[in-house]
């Protein structure tokens, strides 16, 4: 058994767990850090409206909850379906189950928020924001505040680092058993359920988005819904997946084809191989997020298909599969110790077929660490 002093996670046989005293502890330091930073923007008070940053910050897994920081108390509103749960989940914190809901609660007087009161503008409906800005205080200010959480949430804990590649490693285990399963008799369908199925009978609790399978032609549309088209013979499949396990997320893309692929198609798979590999190895600490994705950006536009890359080469995961930090050109985040984000570049020719691959990678002051397992080369089924 290993205790991982910083994250306070214990680790015994793939399994993962956390004693409340250290789950306690951790949050507190969190919580502290959070409530140092307000203080030294001038806030009074904080609303923190998206459950993520609710999660990372008490522990609370609910579907229903918002949260007030305050220098001398916190609270944590939530529903009576609830009552157990938040009782078991939250410890730093206090829990306040109002059948009224949150905006009643402002309204009662009974909390105390100051004089400048930030609120997630980033975070929240016009609809919720202007009833919070009705329900404070009359001597009260409401600040729009936007990702007021990144830069903490950005950099992981050894015990998140943990749960993270136990998400990845269930994802990888899926996409072993259903690339297996691909042939003429399938649909893209049929191999997106068995990836949602498969990822609940390992462990997780959920997929964190929905799998994306998309074969031939359909492979040329980065983010195509799964659909009843049947594999076919010389074509490739875009797999894109990932799962929640514990709140944290994973996300892996692999392209496989069904049988040989034209010679077209090898070179291209080549080139976006390549081309994600060239990342993983060049991403270091201190470099700008930017300046990674111009790196590979340039890689394959000296190939000839710079017109048919154009998303992001990456994006932050954690306690949502897109967060935070951005690997695009505009980011302008330097990268970091323990920051964890993606490399998917990808090459789309419409009307022909798509290839991308992603790992997830993790900072370490060597270099990029990937999670994901599975190979990178191309498989000809």
């Amino acid at each position: 058994m290993a205790l991982w002093k910083r994250g306070l996670f214990l680790c015994k046989n793939n399994d993962f767990f956390m004693s409340i005293s250290d789950r306690e502890a951790w949050q507190q330091a969190t919580l502290d850090r959070v409530l140092h930073k307000m203080g030294s923007l001038g806030f009074d008070a904080f609303v923190v409206t998206d459950l993520p940053s609710i999660r990372w910050l008490t522990g609370f897994s609910g579907s229903s909850a918002r949260l007030l920081l305050t220098p001398r108390a916190s609270w944590l509103f939530t529903d009576s379906r609830y009552r157990v749960q938040v009782r078991d989940e939250v410890r730093v914190v206090e829990p306040v189950i109002d059948g009224e809901g949150f905006v009643a609660a402002l309204h009662s007087g009974r909390y105390a928020l100051g004089g400048r009161v930030a609120l997630q503008s980033d975070r929240v409906t016009w609809h919720e924001a202007s009833r919070i800005i009705a329900a404070v205080d009359e001597g009260c200010r409401v600040l729009p505040v936007e990702g007021f959480f990144d830069e903490f949430r950005m950099v992981k804990s050894p015990g998140e680092l943990l749960l993270l590649q136990r998400a990845a490693d269930i994802s990888g285990q899926v996409l072993e058993e259903v690339i297996p399963m691909i042939s003429p008799a399938t649909r893209e369908r049929d191999i997106a359920a068995e990836i949602s199925c498969r990822h609940l009978k390992l462990g997780a609790q959920k997929d964190s988005f929905d799998p994306i399978v998309a074969s031939g032609v359909r492979g040329a549309m980065p983010h195509a819904q799964p659909s009843d088209a049947r594999f076919e013979r010389g074509a490739f499949i875009v797999i894109d997946m990932g799962c929640m396990v514990e709140g944290y997320a994973s996300d892996q893309t692999r392209t496989v084809a069904l049988g040989p692929v034209s010679t077209e198609a090898r070179e291209v798979y080549g080139i976006v191989r390549e081309a994600q590999q060239l990342g993983v190895r060049s991403a270091r600490c201190g470099m700008r997020a930017k300046e990674l994705d111009a790196l590979v950006r340039s890689f394959i536009a000296g190939h000839g298909y710079g017109e048919a890359f154009g998303h992001g080469l990456g994006h932050g995961i954690g306690l949502e599969v897109h967060e935070g930090l951005h690997i695009s050109p505009k980011g302008d985040t330097v990268l970091g110790e323990g920051m964890v984000f993606t490399i998917e570049p990808g090459i789309y020719l419409e009307g022909k077929f798509g290839v991308r691959i992603e790992d997830t990678v993790v900072m370490e002051a060597g270099g990029a660490r990937s999670l994901q397992r599975y190979t990178r080369e191309l498989i000809e089924l």
